[in-house]
């Protein structure tokens, strides 16, 4: 069976259509992935809609999905909406847009349900273990999910709104950002910890694994890559502080060197200082809700659009 999961969130819309066998577990043969920055959620932290110009990125992209589609005839197709449309007060519209371009509705998911998808994608493609308590961070534009699980599924998950693009429009506004601004962003993202911990117990972690295009090229820049390889990031395991030196080297950075760096996607140039201070601090709120247990942070480059694609292919038929 062929299935195809797309993934639209604050940030960028994804794609991964993938074969999987119609008997015995479900496992993922990947056909096509692919990623477009379309920035849906620009501006909408501080005016709660979707600008006009981002519906318009977002529909060619589309647009281009749907020429992608078109040969490769998928039986089941799933559009995953996440932070950005929940939301927006104008999110019809970008319904209607998509489903008149793909012809499948968007499926606008709480954030219990992003966390799930996240924690499945995310240990589908890393060894997981099958006792161990992990932690899940999907770090998105918008929005980050902590997921507590281990080898059963999920245990407990927070969705809380924080993210890459929204930190950014929120907090840094210079370049390279000033202190008085990333403490102001330290101390929002501690401030949403705790709401975090209201409902994940933290200091029971016993693994962190990472996922999202945050993490992954921070992972990327710890690592010095000559270039962007889903092969070398994806499974890395680094001590804690060289991610925390990784992160704070970008955000000491103007934006035109870090553009300059050859594993950075364009699109996320602008957003990827606010995404690493957010990962900066939960690692080292991490590593003292453990009392220094967790020594470590794994990257994963299988997330929830992975968890998108194995959830549908698992569905009754």
């Amino acid at each position: 069976m062929r299935v195809a999961a797309i993934d639209c969130g604050t940030n960028s819309l994804r794609l991964l259509v993938a074969d999987t066998p119609q008997e015995g577990p479900v496992t993922l043969s990947q056909v096509h992935r692919s990623m477009r920055v379309v920035r849906l959620g620009e501006g909408i932290d501080a005016t709660g809609e979707f600008a006009p110009a981002a519906l318009e990125r977002t529909f060619a992209g589309a647009e281009e999905i749907a020429e992608i589609l078109a040969p490769l005839h998928p039986e089941r197709v799933r559009f995953v909406a996440t932070s950005a449309t929940r939301d927006a007060g104008n999110r019809e519209a970008f319904m209607d847009g998509i489903e008149a371009r793909l012809g499948v509705r968007p499926e606008v998911i709480s954030g219990d349900e992003e966390a799930r998808l996240s924690f499945l994608g995310a240990t589908s493609g890393v060894d997981a273990g099958s006792r161990e308590r992990l932690l899940v961070v999907d770090l998105g534009g918008g929005s980050t999910e902590c997921v507590l699980g281990d080898g059963r599924g999920v245990m407990a998950a927070r969705s809380v709104d924080m993210g890459a693009v929204r930190f950014t429009e929120r907090f840094l506004h210079s370049d390279p950002p000033s202190e008085a601004e990333i403490a102001a962003a330290e101390t929002a993202t501690r401030e949403l910890l705790g709401v975090v911990e209201e409902s994940v117990d933290l200091s029971s972690v016993e693994r962190v694994v990472g996922v999202a295009g945050t993490i992954t090229t921070v992972t990327a820049h710890a690592l010095d890559l000559p270039e962007y390889s889903s092969e070398a990031i994806n499974s890395t395991v680094l001590p804690i502080g060289i991610v925390e030196a990784a992160a704070s080297e970008l955000l000491s950075w103007p934006k035109h060197r870090i553009a300059s760096l050859p594993y950075v996607h364009p699109g996320r140039v602008d957003v990827l200082q606010a995404g690493a201070l957010i990962w900066r601090t939960l690692l080292k709120r991490l590593e003292e809700a453990t009392a220094g247990r967790v020594r470590s942070a794994v990257t994963s480059e299988f997330d929830i659009l992975d968890g998108i694609a194995l959830d549908l292919a698992s569905r009754p038929s």
